[in-house]
């Protein structure tokens, strides 16, 4: 007997309402469809706030030899040469253009003398490139991009978490979800889906990601079939905060650094100078934690097993200027003032450059009716993203996203949904409450947290990635038996018994990628591999669902065409 739900229908349903997930509803709004967005949080609440770096973008506004061919080959170089090199071509070339349209659009970003908008250095990008609003750029995004779509007609649905993507034959045809408030069940039928549910990052247990990261969007994608891509490659950003416990993780812009931060061990040593003397602290996120990391483990590192970041030499009005939210942070979290003293930072789970293959033009996933944008797409970064490429990634692909939804959903017929499919994702919701005695989704969530820091983190090798793995397979186990008590009334053990479903797939797909990945790197880095693989380089990891087994397989990376690899200096 299938339980009651609501149903809701609209031609594109967007789920994930950050920056990926608002630009492809603004896109598709453009075209005349009709939208609707599902949030897990509240609509604002999106973790694109948490971005406060910048967008990068080649506009020329402060080193007027950049353009989109050196922002092309540093994403390339940045990503170890296994992006793929048309969605990194298509991001270097629409970035200006979509900064002029948030522009447009009401965003206020710091300017240059004559009225430009400013841009700042950051790690990996060879001129200065990253368009921001202090050190809050992500926040004045989501403002801009909620205050259009508001404007122009989004339907939202907040505190609505999706369970399923439903399906009229091989198409997706929707989702089924439930509201967090009530517990209550809701169906959408859609023409075409579009997810930007973000990363993964709550699977680690020291991470700079929010309550809402635990790889949603990726599993229900996984789940209705559609290929995953690199999920080896999780990025760990260099600078989280490392004390007080409580705040650990938190993340430490790299704007600290663009601004002129320097980084030092606990004899005071500029420690960068052994790791890449030639671009020091604006070395690439995957160096720079790796840095940190090794000074800790040699002893090297500070009290609490970080490395101290220090920006106090630069004026105090011109810290509380540029890095306002970081003064305040430590001000209040740490009791630090960072105008007079070091901040004390280490690695965190950060980024996830894997996710659902996507087509570049259209960010069509591999299955009919389903795109995807944002960080739960794979393919511009390849193996590490440079800093201030996830928010113009945002603009660029949720636009794309947005546009081909609403242009397949222009071609689409009605849309017939088994009911069948609605009777198995309400059973899989309610079962843990019907278990007189069984395993506690919390007790799993810290266990697979404390799995994936030890045995699939910074540093990876074979012997760890095993355990990890065979980890993995007895908490998949175990969560099998979880046991949810109370009603469906705001009830979080019975939204973490659900998102350990996803989080247990994903990490699954992370591992069994590093395991194959018999190389380092990028952001991946294997003790008993330290060297780059000429043949291993030119594939990509492809992991897909056979019943109830994860299968991985490798495809080659197409050919690039002549004119981009003279760009990048190959004949």
């Amino acid at each position: 007997m299938t339980a009651d739900y609501e149903t809701h229908e609209h031609d594109v349903l967007i789920i994930g309402a950050g920056g990926a997930g608002l630009c492809a509803a603004i896109a598709a709004l453009g075209q005349g469809a009709t939208v609707g967005v599902v949030c897990k949080s509240l609509l604002g609440k999106a973790h694109t706030v948490m971005a406060e770096g910048g967008i990068a973008a080649a506009m020329a506004n402060v080193d007027e030899a950049d353009d989109w061919r050196t922002h092309f080959r540093d994403t390339m170089r940045g990503g170890k040469f296994l992006n793929n090199w048309r969605m990194a071509q298509i991001h270097a070339q629409e970035a200006p253009d979509r900064v002029h349209e948030l522009e447009q659009w009401g965003a206020l970003f710091d300017r240059t003398t004559d009225g430009e908008i400013l841009q700042r250095a950051f790690g990996g990008h060879s001129f200065k490139r990253l368009c921001h609003v202090g050190d809050r750029t992500g926040l004045e995004m989501i403002r801009t991009l909620q205050d259009r779509g508001v404007h122009l007609g989004i339907d939202v649905y907040m505190e609505c978490a999706i369970t399923r993507l439903l399906k009229d034959g091989e198409r997706v045809a929707g989702a089924f979800g439930y509201w967090r408030e009530n517990g209550r069940f809701v169906v959408f039928k859609a023409k075409s889906v579009v997810i930007a549910t973000g990363g993964i990052g709550k699977a680690w247990s020291i991470t700079s990601n929010s309550w809402e990261y635990t790889g949603d969007g990726m599993a229900l994608a996984y789940d209705a079939g559609a290929e995953l891509m690199d999920m080896e490659f999780v990025q760990f950003h260099p600078t989280g905060m490392v004390w007080p416990p409580g705040v650990q993780g938190i993340l430490v812009t790299e704007a600290v650094r663009g601004e002129g931060g320097i980084l030092t061990n606990k004899n005071g040593e500029r420690f960068m100078q052994r790791y890449d003397p030639e671009k020091m602290e604006l070395s690439t996120r995957d160096v720079v934690a790796r840095a940190i990391y090794t000074e800790a483990k040699e002893g090297r590192g500070t009290e609490h097993g970080g490395a101290y970041l220090d920006i106090s030499h630069k004026p105090a009005d011109y810290v509380k200027k540029k890095l306002p939210s970081m003064y305040h942070q430590f001000r209040e979290l740490a009791d630090v003032d960072i105008t007079k003293g070091p901040m004390e930072v280490g690695p965190t789970c950060h980024y996830m450059m894997g996710g659902i293959r996507v087509e570049a033009e259209t960010a069509a996933a591999s299955i009919p009716g389903l795109f995807a944008a944002g960080e739960a797409a794979a393919g511009l970064h390849g193996a590490n993203r440079l800093g201030g490429n996830s928010l113009s990634d945002l603009l660029v692909f949720g636009r794309r996203a947005g546009l081909a939804a609403a242009q397949g959903a222009g071609v689409a017929g009605p849309v017939n949904i088994d009911t069948d499919q609605i009777a198995e994702a309400s059973q899989e919701m309610l079962e843990p409450f019907a278990r007189k005695e069984g395993e506690s989704p919390y007790r799993i969530h810290e266990a697979l947290q404390e799995a994936m820091q030890r045995d699939v983190g910074i540093f990876r090798k074979e012997e760890d990635l095993r355990h990890g793995l065979a980890e993995l397979q007895v908490l998949k186990e175990r969560a099998t038996r979880l046991r949810v008590e109370g009603s469906r009334l705001f009830n979080p053990g019975w939204h973490l018994a659900r998102d350990l479903k996803s989080m247990l797939t994903v990490s699954e797909a992370v591992a069994l990628s590093a395991l194959e990945r018999k190389e380092s790197r990028g952001a991946h880095s294997r003790i008993d591999y330290p060297n780059y693989d000429e043949m291993v380089g030119k594939q990509n990891n492809i992991v897909t669902r056979d019943g109830v087994n994860m299968n991985l397989s490798q495809r080659p990376i197409s050919a690039m065409p002549q004119e981009l690899r003279e760009i990048l200096g190959e004949k």
